[in-house]
């Protein structure tokens, strides 16, 4: 047990314990925002967001990429996104409509995988440009919102942020079902040809 302990505790794995500490943060952040101490919440979610750039960082420079790493960071990141909208609207800081906008974007993103994955087979979905903005966006609410009381940010400006971050949630999920989409029916195209050829 010790000697599986100290294998965790290596250098490669700082990475994985980053992202173990960015979950944890989680916790913390929804109770601020739930609170109404959006300012602590705001710091929470920015050492958050350094935490990953952070593991990210080591990951690549020192190699220690790793398949629990690429499970961990992911999930991280969603679990505090997704936590910090459903609390951000719970309290009315932002739409309950654009919570649920980007809930259905990532059910349709999952179920489309496992559709993918039970008929088709293997694949490794890399994140689109259009994803990874999305992805920004939705962080950039996040810390707009949150630092209104500081900043002062107009409410049109506010605004502004929901509607593009609704029209990027919208995009980001119709290229992940035209793409994909697209893969499955070639794929399913080939695979009718093979068969055609096999039994000629």
């Amino acid at each position: 047990m010790k000697r599986d302990s100290n294998r965790f505790f290596q250098l490669k794995n700082i990475p994985n314990l980053i992202c173990v500490l960015r979950i944890l943060l989680v916790y913390p952040v929804v109770m601020l925002i739930l609170e109404g101490d959006t300012l602590f919440a705001l710091v929470l979610f920015v050492i958050a967001g350094l935490s990953d750039g952070l593991d990210g960082f080591l990951a690549k420079r020192f190699h220690w990429q790793s398949r629990l790493g690429s499970i961990l960071d992911p999930l991280a990141d969603k679990l505090l996104l997704v936590s910090s909208y459903i609390a951000m609207s719970y309290v009315g800081l932002i739409p309950v409509w654009l919570v649920v906008a980007a809930f259905s974007r990532d059910i349709i993103i999952v179920s489309g995988g496992f559709a993918y994955h039970k008929f088709i087979g293997e694949f490794e979905m890399a994140p689109s440009f259009i994803s990874k903005f999305n992805t920004f966006m939705q962080i950039l609410l996040i810390a707009g919102v949150l630092s209104r009381e500081i900043t002062a940010i107009p409410g049109f400006v506010l605004d502004w942020m929901i509607a593009a971050t609704l029209i990027t949630i919208v995009l980001s999920g119709l290229d992940y079902v035209f793409v994909w989409g697209k893969r499955a029916w070639l794929a399913t195209r080939s695979d009718s040809a093979t068969k055609t050829k096999l039994e000629k």
